[in-house]
C-alpha cells in the first residue's frame, strides 16, 4: 500500500490511538478523547449528521478523505466508514496530509 494517509491510519490503529465505527466515534468525541474525525467519502448522510453534530458541539475537526469504506477497512483491518483519532501527533500529521491532498485535487480541477 503506497497511500500515506491510510498507512498512517493503520499505524495509528496499531498504536491503539483510534476509535472506529459510528457509535464509538461519537462516544470518543463526547468524552473529549477525539482530536480528529475522519470520514470515508461514501459515508451515508444519515450517519454523518450525528457525527457532525457531536463534533461541532465539541469543537472537533471532521475531514472527509477521498477513500471508500472498503479502502479504509482494508487499511485498518476492520470495516468502518468513520474513525476518531485520539492522539495529537497522529491527528496533526493526518490533518496535514489530508489537507494537502485536497488542495492538490482542487488545483487539478481548476
Amino acid at each position: 500500500m503506497n497511500d500515506r494517509i491510510l498507512s498512517l491510519m493503520g499505524l495509528c490503529r496499531r498504536a491503539g490511538k483510534i476509535a472506529m465505527g459510528n457509535d464509538v466515534v461519537i462516544e470518543s468525541v463526547l468524552s473529549k478523547k477525539s482530536r480528529l474525525v475522519i470520514c470515508a467519502c461514501d459515508l451515508s448522510q444519515r450517519t454523518a449528521r450525528g457525527i457532525l453534530m457531536a463534533a461541532h458541539e465539541n469543537n472537533v475537526k471532521v475531514l472527509t478523505i477521498n477513500r471508500t469504506k472498503e479502502q479504509m477497512g482494508d487499511a485498518l483491518g476492520k470495516y468502518c466508514a468513520v474513525c476518531s483519532i485520539e492522539d495529537n501527533g497522529f491527528a496533526k500529521k493526518l490533518c496535514e496530509l489530508i489537507t494537502a491532498e485536497q488542495r492538490q485535487e482542487e488545483s487539478a480541477n481548476d
